[in-house]
């Protein structure tokens, strides 16, 4: 069986190898002398009870995760719901997990991603690989993944790439050379990579006791089941934590930021 760190570096080279703007932004970031420590890691998935939330958090659960989320996080909008775990190990980094809403949508899109689920095989749902799976169904045509497009980015992201690591997140509060976090956003796009600008670069403030910025998800060509195309896949997030009164850094996650962070990986011309 995996250690945790072992599992946690499993889930890193898998979203690494296809968000290769992560990787150099690591790389950059230790030349600078920093020591990068994730935040948190984020996961997509469907309110269906082969893959919902629950199944993706059992491995974490067993290296003693808790969910820390409450009564969980809702997206009126964008019609999600999520979760977010933590370790006793503060070292570890945040686990969130968020699933469409389904049976909210189009009879169109429950039957798509419905048809999708049914050919996941049990078993793979039981296993830590099923985290870095990607999909585990027949791909799916351009057009249906357009149709997607049209009422959910979520839902197509989902068909077009399965489950995987969505997003690492670096944690402002380890490293030690910025002088604040625009400093830091301002390296990332010194090194070449656009931040997604939706709600501003900064989202949430000192005020709220979280600042998050993240950078547009990294384009990958997928192979769909009538043509290749190259569509935005994961991205790389930033995260700075500030004490509340009682002196504890914030530890949940803002609703109303984490709805403009969804927003890195909209598809648009690459």
């Amino acid at each position: 069986m995996l250690t945790l760190d072992q599992l946690l570096q499993k889930l890193w080279m898998d979203y690494s190898s296809m968000n290769q703007q992560a990787g150099a932004i690591h790389r950059a970031l230790e030349k600078r002398g920093e020591k990068v420590v994730n935040d948190h890691l984020a996961f997509r998935t469907l309110n269906l009870s082969k893959v919902g939330i629950d199944v993706l958090a059992e491995p974490f659960l067993k290296f003693g995760y808790k969910d820390a989320s409450g009564k969980g996080y809702f997206f009126k909008e964008k019609k999600l719901f999520a979760r977010h775990y933590e370790h006793s190990d503060s070292n570890q980094p945040k686990v969130f997990i968020s699933e469409l809403l389904v049976e909210e949508f189009s009879p169109t899109l429950q039957k798509t991603v419905k048809d999708m689920i049914d050919q996941v095989p049990d078993k793979l749902t039981q296993t830590e690989d099923f985290l870095i799976s990607g999909f585990a169904w027949k791909p799916v045509s351009w057009q249906v993944y357009q149709d997607l497009l049209k009422e959910s980015e979520y839902a197509a992201w989902v068909a077009a790439f399965g489950f995987r690591v969505n997003h690492f997140t670096v944690s402002y509060n380890a490293l030690t050379s910025f002088k604040d976090f625009p400093d830091l956003n301002g390296f990332v796009k010194g090194a070449g990579f656009s931040l997604n600008a939706a709600g501003g670069e900064i989202k949430g403030s000192k005020d709220v006791y979280l600042e998050q910025s993240s950078t547009l998800a990294h384009p990958v060509e997928v192979q769909f089941s009538d043509r290749k195309a190259v569509i935005p896949a994961c991205y790389y997030e930033f995260a700075r934590r500030y004490p509340m009164p009682n002196g504890k850094l914030f530890q949940a996650f803002l609703p109303d930021s984490a709805d403009k962070i969804f927003e890195s990986t909209n598809f648009r011309t690459i």
